[in-house]
């Protein structure tokens, strides 16, 4: 006969309940942050009289900070101490927000875009931290990560919704309003509840590495926004994506030689998980690029409200939200294959119907088109962590899942800055209206081949040939391999 829980043992659950609700309310802030911000992009543009490639930036400031700095700033958590730096993130990104309500320009905007970014950069990475130092039962642990993981569904469904809601009546400097309450809530209960933690031995910091990353990024993106207002072989274009490309090779030949570097290169030796790098940015090329050209269709050509732009995307939302936890279970029972493929052809049919869009293509098309990409993304991103981690040892899962997770918001910041510079392209200076319809066509058909790519990746890594790089690549980390079943962080 099983004894009632002490009331020491209730209290510990309690404290771990409310520590899992903090980190949560972590992951909702960020993940609201990206689709409410997408749906008040119209009237930024208005307000602030933004060009397209302005609202880009909007966008892709915040993202490519974010990834040059998620693994920069797991490290320092394990190094400094896990709340503390979780403080940090949360003080940062509150205050961005607030920033960002009260920006008068563009410029300025796009400043405090950053500025939330860096505190967002402390939040997830360093949650997922805090969860597994405080979940030391696996069942537990693994519950409390699938709670985790649901939260980033609710907020990207509720995103549109309430965004819309807070430009139509309130205005677009609202939409940061809502990170505040919830910021300063969880500063304070941090303070309270959780512990601090530390790694026992934190990798060392590698800042020269970590500046190269930024400048690949930084260079490369602002080249492809900036080409086609600018002229893609003026000297200025050309002489930034020379610098993309030096430092890219600069980074490669660094990293080699550091005992502990940011980026670990004999995780590229497992096909996996170079494939799932691959199919982390495609497939988030695919939705930065629907959302950015999307929200900007439904509101600037077809005279959509951002309330009534919010509840037609909704279609997508929800069935990514229907779909993720679908997708976890077949991966769990029947590997990441069927996933991967299903989210590619989900993906790239999606765009492919949308790449004959017109000011007037009737909303049942949309709504097919919505509803398969849904499926899609809904479909790929649980088993992009699995691919990346597969036969991998243990004690590098996280490492191998944070490098997947910046891959994501690689893919994010590269898809918005492609397809509105396609986009800019052919609208060749003329500003938004009917002609932004057909404009958007290039776009559409770089989603579509963004979704094959993932479809055919998916293919690829699970290959047993696949599979048997990823066994030599843990063989050479002279490690345990990672085994089906051992608990590895879900990055999202």
């Amino acid at each position: 006969m099983s004894s009632k829980p002490s009331g020491g043992e209730v209290a510990t659950r309690g404290r771990r309940i409310g520590i899992l609700l903090i980190c949560c309310m972590s992951l909702f802030i960020v993940g609201i942050d990206n689709t409410i911000v997408n749906v008040a992009l119209p009237s930024i543009g208005r307000d602030l009289h933004s060009s397209l490639s302005g609202l880009q930036w909007t966008v892709d400031a915040y993202t490519l900070v974010l990834a040059s700095l998620l693994m920069l700033s797991g490290s320092t958590a394990d190094r400094l101490g896990r709340r503390r730096v979780f403080q940090i993130g949360l003080t940062l990104f509150t205050l961005g927000s607030l920033l960002c309500s009260l920006a008068p320009s563009l410029t300025w905007l796009v400043l405090f875009r950053m500025m939330q970014a860096v505190g967002g950069s402390m939040l997830n990475p360093v949650a997922m931290s805090i969860i597994r130092n405080t979940f030391d039962d696996p069942r537990e642990r693994a519950q409390a990560i699938g709670i985790w993981g649901a939260v980033i569904g609710v907020s990207m469904a509720l995103g549109p919704l309430l965004g819309g809601l807070l430009v139509d009546t309130v205005g677009w400097p609202s939409i940061f309003w809502v990170n505040i309450p919830i910021g300063a809530t969880a500063i304070l209960l941090t303070a309270l509840f959780v512990p601090e933690s530390r790694a026992p031995r934190a990798r060392r910091l590698d800042p020269v590495g970590q500046l190269l990353v930024l400048v690949t990024l930084a260079s490369l993106t602002y080249g492809i926004i900036e080409g086609p207002r600018r002229g893609w072989l003026s000297p200025l274009i050309l002489a930034l994506f020379a610098v993309s490309a030096a430092s890219l090779v600069a980074l490669l030949a660094y990293e080699q030689r550091r005992p502990e570097p940011l980026i670990e290169l004999r995780f590229f030796r497992s096909v996996p998980f170079s494939s799932a790098t691959l199919i982390a940015v495609a497939a988030f090329v695919c939705l930065g690029g629907f959302l950015f050209l999307n929200t900007l269709y439904l509101q600037d050509v077809r005279h959509l409200s951002a309330l009534q732009a919010g509840v037609d995307t909704l279609p997508m939302a929800g069935v990514t939200v229907l779909f993720s936890p679908m997708s976890g279970f077949i991966v769990g029972r029947f590997g990441a294959r069927p996933s991967l493929v299903l989210g590619g052809l989900g993906l790239g049919i999606g765009g492919l119907i949308l790449t004959g869009m017109t000011p007037s293509t009737p909303f049942g098309v949309l709504f097919v088109a919505y509803v398969v990409f849904g499926v899609g993304f809904g479909a790929v991103n649980a088993p992009i962590t699995n691919t990346a981690v597969s036969g991998m040892p243990a004690a590098q899962a996280g490492v191998a899942s944070a490098i997947a997770s910046t891959s994501r918001q690689i893919g994010s910041s590269l898809g918005v800055a492609v397809v509105g510079a396609v986009a800019a392209s052919a609208l060749a200076g003329k500003g938004f209206g009917p002609g932004f319809a057909v404009a958007t066509h290039t776009g559409w058909w770089i989603i579509a081949g963004a979704g094959a790519a993932v479809a055919l990746l998916g293919l690829f890594s699970t290959a047993p040939f696949a599979l048997a790089t990823a066994r030599r690549t843990a063989e050479s980390f002279e490690e345990t391999p990672y085994k089906a079943g051992s608990e590895v962080p879900a990055e999202l």
